[in-house]
């Protein structure tokens, strides 16, 4: 069940975020990063887009990113990194070995270098639940990621 994105009062002042995203299926993806960017911006946060032509590149940009993160320097740190795509499934098993390969190099990618990665790269089974969770404002997969993004540099800073 779709759960209603909450309205957050989380400040960003200071706060660079990456967001990559999947220019593959583009009228849902576009339609998050619209959405991830906009909250962002709201908390006060920066943010730069970063887009490549399916989910499968995410990961090597993503992990790219988060190398950069630890030199530590105003140009190349980001406070976390979102990671926007669609996957669709479809007659063969592709869609699902893409969706696990990312999720696995996102998972590591945040491990090794200690940078949050917010994992929206969804794996959906038809359009219409890229619809749901893409393009209606009160449950966009965007906006969560980013309001996931926000708590976690907030628990980052907290340890």
């Amino acid at each position: 069940m779709l759960q209603k994105n909450p309205a957050q009062k989380i400040s960003a002042r200071g706060s660079r975020f990456a967001i990559v995203a999947s220019k593959y299926n583009a009228r849902f993806v576009d339609a998050m990063l619209r959405a991830a960017k906009a909250e962002i911006l709201r908390a006060g946060g920066r943010v730069q887009v970063v887009r490549v032509p399916g989910a499968y590149e995410i990961p090597v940009v993503a992990a790219k990113l988060a190398a950069d993160s630890k030199l530590k320097t105003q140009n190349s740190k980001f406070s976390a990194i979102i990671c926007l795509g669609v996957i669709l499934r479809g007659a063969t098993t592709h869609a699902q070995h893409i969706g696990e390969a990312v999720s696995n190099a996102l998972a590591q990618i945040q491990i090794q270098h200690q940078v949050p990665v917010i994992h929206e790269v969804l794996l959906l089974e038809h359009e219409q639940q890229a619809v749901e969770r893409c393009l209606d404002k009160n449950h966009n997969r965007g906006t969560e990621a980013a309001q996931t993004a926000l708590a976690m540099v907030r628990v980052m800073a907290a340890l």
